[in-house]
């Protein structure tokens, strides 16, 4: 008898234990999904971005997401994890999403060089045409600054402004690191071999070699990027307000620049770019700026594609109604983000303020 109870109480232990152990597991997965949840939200917000609210493709067409997320998204959030581990800012961001920028047009879809991109006749390449690179120059300029100013890093600031607490420090652990690294090869050879099938194109070994060194250097560049940022200066810095409404300015101007203009266009897009980096480096490095502006930088750029959308002549089927409600459908949301992440972003900054004037 006294066996049997022994025995008895040895198993319900166990169970116990069991349990407690069980129990632990799942507050630890359940931990680790919430600390996740940014990462997800920015591995569908970068493509939503880049192709749907830009006015590319028709709401219609959302299931592309599962090829255009891993290269999309997994691009973005490894630049603006790698950057956050290794604790740098957003110019290093900026950099890397420049090489994501080139390493898609000029690996990936290959219409930097491609003269009829999906025989669409587009011509994408005869405004300012460079023969000697085989390039155009205004094309060159128009989609790199897309992909570095908007897929990138307008997307990462949308979702980091939605968790300011953790703006700068990583949302992922080894595990999902690397996991996000293989599902941004994958995707990324998976929409190169549907190119190719698609239009049949290859670039010359030469373009490819160039692109792959820009490529190096720019991520070499971005992690020789000071790590930590400097003193800051008492100047007067713009509202956000006053930022949104700038970023919002130039964005447009940028988009509405008519191709035809050839060299003329590209002198604009040169100095527009100036203009805003310049901008952005100088108040930036001033006692005032903080998450509020960048947050205002990217509301200004997505509310650009936003509109922008109405009157963008798809590069899938011919636009229409449905096309259209798809466009108010993303406009809608992104507000609504925004609205969310003004709050967060603003109840952040007070508080980090009032810390500060503790301090």
């Amino acid at each position: 008898m006294a066996t049997a109870a022994g025995i008895k109480l040895h198993q319900q232990q166990n169970c116990t234990s069991n349990d407690l152990r069980y129990t632990q597991w799942l507050n630890m997965s359940s931990l680790g999904i919430k600390r996740a949840v940014p990462a997800i939200a920015l591995f569908f917000v970068a493509p939503l971005v880049a192709e749907f609210l830009l006015g590319d493709l028709p709401i219609k067409l959302l299931g592309a997401l599962v090829v255009l997320a891993p290269m999309y998204g997994g691009g973005a959030l490894l630049i603006r994890e790698l950057v956050r581990r290794t604790g740098r800012g957003w110019p290093s961001i900026f950099v890397l999403a420049f090489a994501y920028a080139v390493f898609e047009e000029a690996f990936t879809t290959q219409t930097l060089f491609n003269p009829n991109y999906l025989h669409l006749n587009l011509h994408l390449l005869q405004p300012a045409y460079i023969p000697s690179l085989g390039i155009g120059a205004w094309w060159t300029i128009f989609v790199l600054t897309l992909h570095t100013v908007w897929s990138i890093s307008t997307s990462i600031a949308l979702v980091e402004a939605l968790v300011p607490e953790r703006a700068t420090t990583p949302w992922l652990g080894g595990i999902g690191l690397t996991a996000t690294g293989i599902l941004f090869v994958l995707g990324s050879v998976a929409s190169t071999a549907m190119e190719i099938k698609q239009d049949h194109y290859v670039a010359s070994t030469p373009q490819f070699v160039v692109s792959a060194i820009v490529c190096i250097v720019a991520i070499i560049a971005a992690f020789r990027l000071p790590s930590t940022a400097s003193v800051r200066t008492a100047a007067w810095v713009p509202s956000p307000w006053l930022v949104g409404a700038g970023a919002l300015l130039a964005g447009s101007v940028f988009l509405m620049i008519p191709n035809g203009w050839g060299w003329l266009a590209v002198l604009i897009y040169v100095l527009l770019d100036l203009a805003v980096i310049g901008a952005v480096f100088i108040f930036s490095h001033r006692k005032g700026w903080d998450g509020r502006h960048r947050l205002a930088l990217a509301a200004g750029a997505a509310l650009t594609y936003a509109w922008h959308a109405f009157i963008q002549k798809p590069a899938v089927g011919s636009g229409g109604i449905g096309f259209r409600i798809g466009n108010a459908i993303f406009a809608a949301s992104l507000i609504l983000l925004l609205v969310v992440a003004a709050r967060r972003t603003a109840y952040e900054s007070s508080a980090r303020a009032t810390l500060e004037s503790a301090a």
